[in-house]
């Protein structure tokens, strides 16, 4: 069976009480946290930066930290992050002025290293790199917001991602992140996905006053992730 993990993004958690929620939901059985980087220039939105990044850290959280830089250029930031406690850092080559450079700085700071595929950047982008890749992220939105729906034709593009990575041998984690739900994650999962970004679909499901926020949706997300491969 693959090693299936999901990620739910604090963009859609509860800024109030992150700390809490981000205990909540890594307890319910989610295995990494996701962080949706924005600086109002790359993509029209302005999030989160490494401060945040360093508090959940010294909050006691110990789950892997995967950093998604929508931010324009990258390399300045790097450092920053890595040293706030990023585990993965993923950023778009259209970000940056030179793929390689940047892959290998965020290796050399103690990183995991990604890139990041809007719907329509091309695949070719890997061509050169993909020895330099830990993880390839594939948007199923237009970045920039949170709470939008999938886009189907990302089935495709998964289905060929996962076909570069097994002939490559290469151990590379496969990530989709837009519109991640239970009704399609099994879906996602079968055309190649091994790791599920999940914003509104995790922390917008359950409200305040229930007692294990998070169980339910997850263990949904995990009983379905269970059915690939069994029809």
């Amino acid at each position: 069976m693959p090693d299936y993990q999901l990620a739910p993004s604090i963009l859609s958690a509860n800024f109030a009480r992150l700390g809490e929620e981000v205990d909540n939901v890594i307890a319910s059985g989610a295995d990494i946290v996701h962080f949706d980087v924005m600086d109002n220039h790359y993509v029209p939105n302005l999030t989160i930066g490494p401060l945040v990044c360093e508090a959940l850290r010294n909050h006691g959280v110990s789950a892997p930290i995967d950093v998604h830089l929508m931010v324009k250029p990258v390399d300045r930031i790097i450092p920053d992050f890595a040293s706030a406690g990023a585990s993965y850092i993923t950023f778009h080559p259209e970000a940056a002025d030179h793929l390689d450079r940047s892959l290998s700085l965020i290796r050399d700071c103690g990183c995991l290293a990604g890139l990041v595929f809007n719907p329509a950047t091309p695949l070719s982008f890997l061509d050169h790199v993909l020895d330099k890749v830990d993880m390839i992220l594939l948007m199923s939105v237009n970045p920039g917001f949170g709470g939008q729906s999938f886009i189907p034709s990302t089935l495709g593009k998964l289905q060929q991602v996962r076909q570069i990575i097994d002939r490559s041998g290469l151990k590379i984690r496969l990530e989709v992140d837009g519109g991640v739900k239970v009704d399609n994650i099994a879906e996602i999962a079968a055309a190649g996905a091994d790791t599920f970004v999940a914003g509104s679909g995790i922390f917008g499901f359950a409200s305040d006053s229930d007692n294990n926020r998070y169980d339910s949706i997850v263990a949904k997300m995990r009983g379905a992730l269970d059915t690939v491969g069994t029809v």
